[in-house]
This record gives structure tokens, sequence and C-alpha cells, in this order.
């Protein structure tokens, strides 16, 4: 076997974090703005980003949830009226007390004294405030329920320790609120919006994950119940990719949300929020990632396939690009996921091979290379992302199919690439959960001796809330665990709770995480 040269220096095995950050620079995703924990989101990554803005929002609409958009400015009452909620976030928030400057005498800039705001504005680090205003003026009757609401918009959480894509103090993202008569129309959409995050998760970004219901001391700040999409990623740690909240009448209450029910009395709306995030992208890089740099599932890659013609600089070049341009069309015209192929002919000046290792460091799912030679002989060499190596050469391993046989069967190329995608991270994850682990002592060790990336554990679980619950957080925070959720479709409990010894109710996954 030849050794293979790969694409990047940073290694998983070696510096995980380290060879995340070179992912992000290598793939041309995202980069520093100059703001502490703000990125500027390059084309490439703001490409992945509309594909998966794109095909969420379809998932949306067919729901019969309406786009609208509310103000980036939230009044510091709106969030005073809910208690829990402000409690949750006042650490985060980012707040505007002033709306001029003025010169302070030295060539600099100073809020003006006499432009102080009568009442601090937040800048939005979530919308149920103010959403909720919304929903109390629009909202008379139970006629008008239930009423199902999205936007997409950035948010802002002033975090202390950022990075990239993961935790920033500005992200992108979609919440979803939703208004309904009773508890049983609420939590019908919360878990609605919960199996549409799993289903775009494993569909569209072959991120297999594990939903569930999260523990009470994760919950959404003024939540009931909150439910979660976990994701491993290849370092072993959790990464929660989406939530979904059911808020009971808590934010009903504080602004006011009631109808006339059909009784004619009045009635407190119940309400949900959900939401997912830029975060996403950050998953599909510790998911899909490779030592060569990202890989990209067809389904959310901007563009799915790249034409790259060995140009000269000579007169022939006009014929090869005349020849990649008919290919290009071809491929154009098949389809594969559901879509037509998104295909790029590349003829930016530069060597083939210098450009072909952008592309692959970027995750393109499929990379065509055409020569003189190719074209003479109705050939392209053909190269993909997910089976990149040659392992007995340590070359990349080209195919050769006709011009023809490329186009006709590239739909079925880039549908093979999404499968197993999603399978080698879905047999990663499975391997890396234990499930025989009954005493603290035994998680203790498992996290702390079972080497670099030790994965998840499952283990019974009695509920516990309150103080007991708070001591459990307490021990696993010491061994820098979390709780993540208690799966759907978990095996029964049968046992006793590792952590109080009382009669388990159910089993959940304990893990490192982001």
């Amino acid at each position: 076997m030849s050794q293979i040269r790969h694409a990047l220096t940073s290694k998983r095995a070696d510096d995980f974090a380290q060879w995340y950050q070179e992912v992000i620079s290598a793939a041309d995703l995202a980069e520093e703005s100059g703001v502490r924990g703000c990125m500027v989101i390059k084309p490439w990554g703001y490409g992945i980003w509309e594909r998966i803005q794109r095909l969420m929002d379809d998932r949306i609409k067919a729901a019969g949830v309406q786009n609208c958009y509310f103000p980036l400015f939230i009044p510091l009452a709106n969030f005073e009226r809910e208690a829990a909620h402000v409690e949750g976030f006042a650490k985060e928030m980012a707040v505007v007390t002033h709306h001029r400057l003025i010169s302070d005498g030295k060539g600099g800039l100073i809020p003006d004294p006499e432009a102080r705001l009568e009442e601090p504005l937040v800048v939005r680090p979530t919308s149920e405030t103010i959403i909720g205003d919304a929903m109390a003026r629009w909202v008379q009757s139970w006629r008008d329920l239930p009423l199902l609401t999205n936007q997409w918009a950035n948010v802002v959480r002033w975090e202390m320790r950022t990075r990239m894509f993961l935790r920033t103090t500005e992200f992108l993202w979609q919440e979803g609120h939703t208004a309904h008569e009773d508890r049983e129309g609420a939590l019908e959409e919360t878990h609605r919006a919960l199996e549409m995050y799993r289903a775009c998760a494993e569909e569209d970004l072959a991120l297999p994950v594990i939903a569930g219901e999260k523990p009470e001391n994760e919950r959404f700040p003024g939540a009931v119940e909150t439910w979660s999409i976990e994701a491993m990623m290849q370092d072993g740690k959790a990464l929660q990719a989406g939530t979904s909240h059911y808020l009971g009448t808590n934010f009903a209450h504080a602004a006011g949300i009631k109808y006339q029910d059909r009784e004619g009395q009045q009635t407190l709306c119940h309400t949900t929020s959900w939401g997912v995030s830029t975060r996403l992208i950050g998953g599909i890089i510790m998911t899909h990632g490779d030592d060569d740099g990202l890989r990209v599932p067809p389904a959310i890659a901007p563009w799915q396939v790249i034409i790259l013609p060995m140009l000269r600089d000579k007169p022939e070049d006009a014929e090869l690009i005349a020849y990649c341009e008919q290919l290009r069309a071809s491929i154009a015209a098949q389809s594969a996921l559901g879509e037509k192929v998104r295909v790029l002919l590349d003829v930016k000046p530069g060597k083939a091979a210098a450009k072909r290792w952008d592309w692959v460091r970027k995750g393109a799912p499929v990379v065509i290379e055409v020569g003189g030679r190719d074209m003479d002989n109705g050939v392209v060499s053909q190269l993909r992302r997910d089976a990149l190596w040659d392992e007995a050469t340590g070359k990349p391993a080209f195919t050769a199919p006709s011009r023809e046989e490329c186009a006709s069967g590239i739909g079925a190329v880039l549908e093979n690439i999404q499968h197993i995608l999603f399978e080698q991270a879905r047999l990663r994850r499975d391997s890396n959960i234990r499930r025989d682990v009954t005493t603290m002592e035994a998680l203790a060790d498992h996290f702390e001796n079972s080497g670099k990336y030790p994965g998840w554990v499952e283990v019974q679980w009695s509920k516990p809330t309150g103080a007991a619950l708070d001591a459990v957080v307490e021990r696993l925070k010491a061994l820098k665990l979390t709780v993540r959720n208690v799966p759907r479709g978990a095996l029964p409990a049968d046992g006793a709770c590792l952590f109080t010894g009382d009669p388990a109710v159910e089993r959940i996954l304990v893990a490192r995480a982001y």
C-alpha cells in the first residue's frame, strides 16, 4: 500500500479542534470578521446554508406554516414579563441604551449622554416575547387558530467562548412560533416540528440523529417540554442539532394571547417554538469531514458536480471547453435526489490539479477532469469525494467513463454518495454508544479511560427533579458530561437509576457535548 498524502496538515486523530478550524479555512467556508464571536460566511459556506434553508423552508411551508419577519430590537419590558425566560437569557443579552454618538474631543466617539433611551432595547436573542405581542393582536377567536408562523433571521447571544458555526455571538436560524387551542394541538405541533428536523437532518444533511425529550435542567427557559435531535460528531461528542419546545400557556399568559373559545369563554392559547441554526454546518463538518477537508452531502452541495477542463492557454482550448460545455448541459439535464443536477463548468485560470484540490477541500461531491486526450477518446476522468483514494496506489481514484455514461449515470452516483455518507455516520454512531454501564464509577471510568473519543453512554434514568436533579448535574459537570435526551424508541427501563438508585422509568443519553 502506498502512502497517501492528504490535503490538510491537521489530522482528526491528532487534534480534532485544530482540524475543524483548518477545514473551515481550507474549504473556504467562513472567516473571522474583526468583531469578537462574529464571522463572515463566505460564498461556499453560505451556499450550503442556502441549500439547508431552501429544503427546510419547503418542509415548513408544506405543514401550512407561513413566513413573516419581526423586529431585531425588543423592548426590555417584554422579557421582564416572563421571569423564567429572562433569567435564562439575561447573561447573553446585548442591550442598546443610546441612539446617538458624539465626539469625545480626542478623535473618538462616545454615546451621547443626552441620547439615552427611555427604555433599553435588547438585540434579539430569540423572539418569543415580540412574537407573543403580535399573536395577542392576531388571535381573537378559536377560528384564528392554529396560528402557524416562522421567521428566518439572525439572533445575538453574547457568548464567552466562541467557535465558528458552533457557538457564535451572532448566528442565522429559523424560529417557528405557533399558537393552538389546547395542549393536544400544541404537542402535536411540537412533535411535528421535531420529526421535520429529524427527517431534514437524515435525508438532506445525511446526519444521523437521535430524537428525544430533554431533561428538566436542559429545557428552553420558560418551556414545559423541550425535545431535541442529537448528532454524534467524529470525536464522539454530542451536538444538539435542533430543538422543539412546548411552552404550555406560560408565554400566552405573559403576552395576553387569549381567544374566545367555542363556548364563548376567554381562554389562554397553548404555544410552541422550534428552531435550527447555522450550527448545522458545524455538524456537517464534524460528521462528514476527513483529512482532505469537507465532504458535502449532494443534497446540500451548492454545486454537486464540478467540470475542470485541463486548459493549456492554447487555441485548442476552445474545442475542449466546447466539449466540456456539452457535458455540462447533458449532466444538468439529469436529476438526482428529486432535483436537477447542479453542475459547474470551472474555466477560471489555473492548473487543473490545483483547482481539483480546491474543490476536494471544499467537498464537492464529484469532480470531473477533462484533458485533450480524454476529449479525443470520448471519455472523462471522474473522481468521487466519498471515495477519493486508491488505497493500493496512494493516488486519486479516478474512473474513466465515456462522456455519455458519465452524464446518464451521474444521478445514481450522487444518490449513492448521499446514502454512503449517511451510512458511514450512522454505523460510527451506533458502534460508539454503550448500554452496559450501571454505576457512576463505571461511567467515570468509561469517559476517562476509553481513549480520546469515548462516544456516548445510554443509562437507566429515574427522572429526578429539583435538588436531586441538581445533584446529578453537579456530579456530571465534574466529569465534563451532560445528559442529552431520552431517546424515542429506546428499550424500556428495567433496573435502577445509575445516579439515584431509584427505580428507573426511562433511559437517557450521557455524553460530552458542544
